[in-house]
Parts: structure tokens; C-alpha cells; sequence
């Protein structure tokens, strides 16, 4: 009776399967995915198709997935990278994809001081405030305008978070937060662009966790996912990053809530 937690896994099935038998997962275990589940692997479907058909996994909204939702209404083309086609032509297509817009943005479990969030939980945010923010958008896309707010996503304004924020550009801003984050200035800007490890990138940019631990106080440990160039490292074994660039070559990751043991299925070529 475990919990584990895995990393983006972006079509990569084979890989995700791997990774489950090494631990003998099973019916009584617990599995929270960091959301992008789709794009640049192989097996964007037989993931998603996976994922929705397990009473015990649990899986969170990033940003490929919000893309596949916006693709799929005719408002943004398939990526030259992404192989998500197989979905869009699938049989059960519109089954997968309704289920896959009622997917939360944020997971906290009941009895664990544990939060997952696809990128992150913007600095300014405590954990709780994050929550409500989170079930802000999730009921936008849980409801019949769920298409405009898909088409009002596509921006990186505004770039700060203020309270008195309303409508798309505050729903923007929470989306970004918790799918796109990686970088922000001390200003408490978000800086969207900026792919790159910490130690590579501008002098004024700072890791949104770096941040968080200064501004917040330490209630939860946070697992994330998104920032593959961080393969893993945040300094800090509250915060956990587990996308390893499995889809770029590199691996898959895992972690036991339990044991404290990290597990990693590397890259089939």
C-alpha cells in the first residue's frame, strides 16, 4: 500500500510500464502523475487510454494537455513535434478528452503533507491560497465555456499576480503559474520563456521554488514536474522535481512516498 509519484511521461508508455514493474505496483498502491501525459513519445494514446482506466492513478493538468484539449476545438494546430495525432483520430476520442479536461490542476492527498502540481505554486501563493485558485480554472473547464477559456490561454500577460485580478487574465495567469512556470525575477514577474538549468540562466531570473521557500512558510512538500533541464535537482528534498527528460533520451523518474527511494527507467531508443 504504497504512493508513488511519477514525472511527465509524454507518450512514453513502454517506459511508464517498466517503471511500475519494478516496484510490483499493484491494486492497493496509489500512483499521482505530474501531468503531461501526451505529445512527444510514441504512445500518447495507449497513455491516455491507461491512465483514464485506473481506479488507483491519479493524474494532474500540464501544459501538452491543456494543448492537446485546445488542438482538439480547432484553436491551435498540432506542434511539428507532437505525435498526438492517434488521439485525435481515435474511436473513443471524445470520451478520453472529456475526461482529461475534468482532470485537476492541483492534487493534495488527505493524510500526507503532500501537493502536486504540474509546474509549480507560484511564490506569492501559500498552499492554500493555490488550492482555491486551482478549483477557480478547474470549474472554467469543467463548464459549457470551457472552448473560450482554451482560445484565452495562449498569452504570457499578465505577467504578475495581483488579488484583484478578474475573468481570462486572471485564470491566464493561474494557468501559466501551475503549467508553464520555471523562472521568476525577484519582482515576482513570471519569466515563461527561459528553458534552461538554474546555473545557465540570466542573473535576475530565480527558480519559482527558490522563491516559494523564501516567501512561504514550509506546510507541504511539493512535487512537480514540467522542468526537465533540472533533472532532479532543487536543493531542497521539500520540493520535488520529477520530469528527467525520459521523451529527450534521459529517464524516467519515480519516488515512494514511504521509503523516501527514488526509481528510474531509462529512455528506450
Amino acid at each position: 500500500m504504497a504512493l508513488y509519484i511519477i514525472g511527465d511521461i509524454q507518450g512514453c508508455f513502454d517506459e511508464l510500464q517498466r517503471l511500475l514493474n519494478q516496484v510490483k505496483f499493484g491494486p492497493k498502491d496509489t500512483l499521482w502523475l505530474s501531468g503531461d501525459l501526451v505529445a512527444r513519445g510514441p504512445k500518447s494514446l495507449e497513455t491516455l487510454r491507461w491512465v483514464k482506466q485506473q481506479p488507483n492513478v491519479f493524474t494532474i493538468l500540464g501544459n501538452h494537455d491543456l494543448h492537446l484539449l485546445a488542438v482538439d476545438e480547432g484553436i491551435r494546430p498540432i506542434k511539428s513535434k507532437d505525435l498526438t495525432r492517434p488521439i485525435l483520430k481515435a474511436h473513443d476520442k471524445q470520451e478520453l478528452l472529456h475526461w482529461l479536461r475534468h482532470q485537476p490542476l492541483l492534487l493534495e492527498h488527505p493524510s500526507f503533507p503532500l501537493v502536486m502540481t504540474h509546474a509549480g505554486i507560484y511564490p506569492g501563493w501559500s498552499v492554500k491560497q493555490a488550492r482555491h485558485l486551482a478549483k477557480e480554472v478547474e470549474h472554467q473547464l469543467a463548464g459549457k465555456d470551457y472552448h473560450k477559456l482554451l482560445s484565452k490561454m495562449y498569452k504570457d500577460q499578465p505577467e504578475y499576480w495581483h488579488d484583484d485580478l478578474t475573468g481570462y487574465e486572471r485564470w491566464r495567469f493561474i494557468i501559466n503559474a501551475f503549467t508553464r512556470m520555471r523562472f521568476c525575477t525577484p519582482q515576482g514577474k513570471l519569466e515563461l520563456d527561459a528553458k534552461e538549468a538554474p546555473e545557465n540562466a540570466a542573473n535576475e531570473l530565480i527558480p519559482w521554488f527558490k522563491q516559494h521557500q523564501q516567501q512561504q512558510p514550509l506546510t507541504h512538500t511539493l512535487a512537480f514536474g514540467h522542468w526537465a533541464a533540472l533533472m532532479g535537482k532543487t536543493s531542497d528534498a521539500n520540493y520535488l522535481a520529477l520530469d528527467t527528460g525520459c521523451v529527450w533520451g534521459n529517464h524516467l523518474t519515480m519516488y515512494c512516498w514511504e521509503s523516501g527511494k527514488f526509481y528510474r527507467q531509462d529512455a528506450i531508443s
